[in-house]
C-alpha cells in the first residue's frame, strides 16, 4: 500500500469518505479548500490517503504535538480513520493503523491516541484487537456552536 498526503484536488472523495464517519456533519469544498489551508500551517497535521493499486482505499489524519511532559516527547493523534467501504475487512484498516503508528514512533512521539464514539463497537474491538489499550476516562464538552 501506498502513502501519500492529501492535496486540494482530493477533497470531493474525501469529503464523501468522511461521510462514513458522520453524514450529518459535512463541510462544502470551500470550507474544506480553507481547512485544508489552515491545518497545512501546524507543524505536523497530516491527513493521508491510502492507496491500492492507484486507487484511494482509506484515509487517515495525524497530528503530533510537542509536549512539555513526558520529558518533552511528543505525543500523535489519530482521527478521521475510515477504510472506503468497498474495501471493508480486507486487512486496509489494519495496515494504515500499522503506518499511523510507524509514523508517530518515526516522528519521535511515545504515545498514539485516538478516540471513538462509544457506540462504535466494532471499531472498539478492532482496535482492541490491535493492541491498543482502553486508557482512563474521556471526557468532552461542548465549546462553541456545532
Amino acid at each position: 500500500m501506498i502513502y501519500r498526503e492529501l492535496v486540494k484536488e482530493d477533497l470531493p472523495l474525501y469529503l464523501e469518505l468522511l461521510k462514513e464517519l458522520d453524514a450529518d456533519h459535512t463541510l462544502t469544498i470551500e470550507q474544506a479548500e480553507s481547512m485544508l489551508l489552515t491545518i497545512q500551517t501546524y507543524p505536523f497535521y497530516k491527513v493521508y490517503f491510502a492507496l491500492k493499486n492507484d486507487v484511494v482505499v482509506g484515509t487517515f489524519s495525524l497530528i503530533i504535538c510537542d509536549n512539555f511532559g513526558h520529558g518533552g516527547q511528543k505525543f500523535a493523534i489519530l482521527e478521521n480513520v475510515v477504510v472506503h467501504p468497498t474495501h471493508v475487512r480486507t486487512g486496509i484498516g489494519r495496515e494504515m493503523m500499522q503506518e499511523a503508528v510507524h509514523l508517530s514512533a518515526e516522528k519521535g512521539s511515545y504515545k498514539l491516541m485516538l478516540s471513538s464514539n462509544e457506540i462504535r463497537e466494532e471499531a472498539h474491538a478492532f482496535y482492541d484487537s490491535l493492541g491498543f489499550k482502553r486508557h482512563g476516562v474521556s471526557f468532552v464538552t461542548e465549546v462553541g456552536a456545532s
